[in-house]
């Protein structure tokens, strides 16, 4: 592969958004990220509701118990609260780079034997292919991981234009 391929993507707001908000990632409390933390700390603020609504049966050694779950829930909530700001960021530049697209008249992928360049509106990303450290396909886009990340949408170009990229990636990236 000497001479250099270039792939013209549909730069639909909509493929995109479909691949990058799949699966609850745009929630805050249920992203993947996040889920398994607001389930922890739901449990353990009901367990801290439940033991101080039993707080006077409890005799004068075992009160310790109530200061132990408060801490245990706070530090739950900490953790929750840093990985719902982790995807509130993330979702901010996602909604940027899709903003990007919808004003996007030019968007195209070129690759050769060495480098890998991805064009927005003249605005260039150039790589060599030993700097991507991640590849991935599926049926339903391609992940490649590095210098910069990108997901291209099966949707976004044709069956053939698809095929290519993911041969080409898979052979250039080394997993």
């Amino acid at each position: 592969m000497n001479e250099e391929k270039v792939i013209t993507l549909k730069p639909d707001r909509k493929i995109f958004e479909d691949i990058y908000f799949s699966g609850n990632q745009d929630s805050l409390l249920f992203s993947q990220t996040t889920k398994s933390k607001t389930i922890t700390t739901i449990l353990v603020a009901l367990i801290l509701a439940i033991v101080f609504l039993f707080k006077d049966s409890l005799s004068k050694d075992s009160k310790g118990i109530l200061y132990f779950l408060s801490f245990i829930f706070l530090l739950c909530a900490v953790f929750l609260s840093v990985s719902v700001n982790k995807v509130s960021r993330w979702k901010k530049q996602v909604n940027g780079y899709l903003n990007l697209l919808e004003k996007c008249k030019v968007y195209e992928i070129r690759f050769d034997q060495n480098f890998f360049t991805v064009n927005i509106d003249g605005e260039k990303e150039t790589s060599e292919w030993k700097d991507f450290g991640y590849f991935d396909s599926n049926n339903e886009f391609i992940s490649m991981e590095g210098k910069y990340s990108y997901m291209f949408p099966k949707k976004s170009m044709s069956e053939k234009e698809y095929n290519l990229l993911k041969k080409i990636g898979k052979e250039n990236i080394n997993i």
